[in-house]
């Protein structure tokens, strides 16, 4: 039971990075891909439909994570309640500036929630991947599985460390990646044209950056990475756009498959000793609990699913960028 519950907090975890990873890339390629008020708008038209039920996953990961393994869960709202709280705000903010940019009148307004909702959906990404990297490099856990240390530093130390600021870069550079090769899918006319060449040069840039990194690390890891952005650059430039976003969204989820799975059983690894690190039976409810919980899985999960696949098939016509004369 607890490796199952872990692995559909993993499932919970990639879908809301999947999902959510085009929707922030679009937000932050929105002022770049589209030249004027009426391109724009087309790109937010883009994950219009989809944005509040992939935030869905979101709520859905947190919470399988509370009641599956609540040491887990304690230990990570403790010890990045600073982050969590910012990007639940800049999550609010990102809302408030897809829902009222066309509850306004004039370009001026319009012009200003896309503007805040490309840094909104920038600060999220930088935020989101500085903690997926600290969950790789993992807390300051002690005896107790308490997040040691006080004040700004126990929060926000960790977000300054090497894999944070990595994995921050890292994020991004998958948002633009995944959010350009849905719009490369979705679009019509010149904001389509754009998205396609801007698939292909990101991908180029990360076969050549992830390629070195894998050959001066040795890590096959970043190899395999470099080789499927090298495949999406293919398949882009030859106008394969499912397929590249296919191969984009396999990539995101075999990353944050990575991050969680990287220490095996240990699901928060303490820096300050090996031994006091948080385990998934250590950290996992009770037997009861999660039998409990699987009654409820099974009748909530599967209507999610359902319910989504379905809105993304309603809406699954591109929309148009170009000016259609009236």
């Amino acid at each position: 039971m607890v490796t199952v519950w872990f692995s559909l907090v993993v499932l919970c975890w990639v879908l809301f990075f999947v999902l959510e990873g085009f929707d922030f890339g679009v937000g932050v390629l929105g002022p770049v891909l589209g030249r004027d008020d009426h391109e724009r708008g087309a790109i937010v038209r883009t994950v219009g439909p989809f944005w509040d039920g992939n935030e869905v996953w979101l709520v859905a990961a947190i919470g399988v994570t509370f009641a599956a393994f609540p040491d887990w869960y304690a230990a990570l709202l403790s010890g990045l309640y600073l982050p969590m709280t910012a990007l639940l705000l800049l999550l609010a903010v990102r809302g408030v500036a897809l829902e009222f940019r066309g509850k306004g009148d004039g370009e001026r307004w319009r012009r200003r929630c896309d503007t805040a909702l490309a840094a909104s959906s920038t600060a999220i990404v930088l935020l989101w991947g500085a903690v997926l990297g600290v969950l790789t490099h993992g807390l300051a856990l002690g005896a107790d599985g308490q997040v040691t240390g006080s004040g700004l530093n126990r929060s926000l130390g960790p977000l300054l460390s090497w894999p944070a600021l990595a994995g921050a870069g890292l994020a991004l550079y998958a948002a633009l990646l995944i959010g350009a090769a849905f719009l490369a899918l979705r679009t019509t006319g010149p904001v389509h044209a754009r998205a396609r060449r801007w698939s292909v040069r990101v991908a180029a840039v990360g076969t050549v950056s992830l390629g070195g990194a894998g050959f001066a690390t040795g890590s096959r890891l970043v190899l395999a990475a470099a080789v499927l952005c090298m495949g999406i650059t293919l398949v882009a430039r030859h106008g394969r756009e499912l397929v590249a976003f296919g191969g984009t969204a396999l990539g995101v989820a075999a990353a944050v498959v990575a991050v969680f799975t990287a220490h095996g059983d240990v699901v928060l690894r303490s820096t300050l000793d090996p031994a006091w690190s948080l385990t998934m039976t250590g950290a996992a409810a009770t037997d009861s609990a999660l039998r409990l919980l699987s009654v409820v899985g099974v009748v909530v999960l599967p209507g999610v699913l359902v319910y989504q696949a379905f809105s993304y098939w309603v809406f699954r016509r591109r929309v148009a960028s170009e000016r259609v004369p009236s």
